[in-house]
């Protein structure tokens, strides 16, 4: 059985078990009287354990009523497709920058390859197109009803350029995808996930700050699961992602080959990882079941060589 967990009133999650392993992905659910309503369903390689749930707790895929995005990336959402192709009546909700996208994935997919190469059907699955007219495009600043709430969108990019957040006030519940980084224990410790193509930190500084002035009670990170301490979880938060972007800043400027300093780059944030976390916590952030801090590499290095910055 797959329980779901409860975030607040009305708001639940179920952890996808991506590739077996609890706590990496959490897809939220909205229900109200007309149906349901997904934030991040995750990749096609987790619709069983979706389905299996939502079966558990009496719901269905003909009871999705909408799909709602944070952002484009296949681990939030590679499913979308294959669950409108299931239900026509399903809208998706997504930032302008990413719709096109979700289209027609093709690029989509071509950039992902280059990542994952002879991993993305293992990791993702089918990534299917969403037809035109199921998609709704966000600008931010939106109030979008649905479920007998009211969620409010906010536009953050950093982690990526088409990169929302919904606010439910009535429940002060902030749903922020991977703005609010990775947190995958109790511990105080948000790691900023930072993939190519296009980490921009200063814009990331900023986006949260749009998250404390809505002064959430709960953030839900995608990654996973909700934490009512948002201050705290905040600030670790842009303290790891100014310790990465100064390691990678030191290490591109640094004398080596890319390989070597890829390899230095990932020892120093292992070590600093380590300084908060257990060996086998800090094995979390440098691997299955959310990718390797050589992503984290590759997404600071762009960054920086936008910023001029070459080795």
């Amino acid at each position: 059985m797959v329980v779901m967990q409860t975030i607040a009133r009305g708001l639940k999650y179920v952890d996808l078990k991506f590739l077996g392993y609890s706590r990496a992905i959490a897809t939220a659910v909205l229900q109200g009287p007309s149906g349901i309503a997904l934030i991040d369903p995750g990749p096609a390689t987790c619709l069983d354990t979706l389905r299996l749930s939502l079966d558990t707790h009496g719901m269905a895929i003909s009871d999705i009523r909408a799909v709602l995005l944070t952002h484009i990336h296949l681990d939030h959402a590679g499913a979308t497709g294959s669950l409108v192709r299931e239900n026509s009546d399903i809208t998706v909700y997504v930032h302008e920058n990413g719709a096109r996208h979700i289209a027609n994935p093709e690029k989509l997919l071509a950039s992902a390859g280059r990542l994952y190469g002879n991993n993305m059907d293992r990791l993702w699955g089918e990534v299917a197109p969403i037809p035109l007219s199921n998609i709704k495009h966000l600008i931010g600043g939106e109030k979008i009803d649905m479920c007998n709430r009211t969620l409010e969108v906010i536009y953050m990019p950093g982690h990526a350029s088409h990169h929302v957040g919904f606010f439910d006030s009535s429940t002060g519940v902030a749903f922020v995808g991977d703005t609010a980084g990775m947190r995958l224990g109790k511990e105080l410790f948000a790691m900023p996930p930072t993939p190519p193509p296009d980490i921009d930190v200063e814009a990331w500084f900023a986006s949260v700050d749009l998250i404390r002035k809505k002064q959430p009670s709960t953030l839900f990170v995608t990654h996973f699961g909700p934490y009512e301490d948002v201050g705290a979880h905040l600030d670790m938060l842009l303290e790891n992602l100014a310790t990465a972007k100064e390691i990678a800043r030191k290490t591109i400027a640094s004398k080596g080959s890319d390989d070597d300093k890829m390899n230095d780059f990932i020892d120093q944030m292992r070590r600093h990882i380590r300084r908060h976390l257990s060996a086998q916590q800090t094995d979390l952030f440098d691997g299955a079941p959310l990718g390797p801090l050589a992503l984290g590499w590759l997404g600071l290095a762009r960054y920086w060589k936008k910023q001029g910055l070459t080795g």
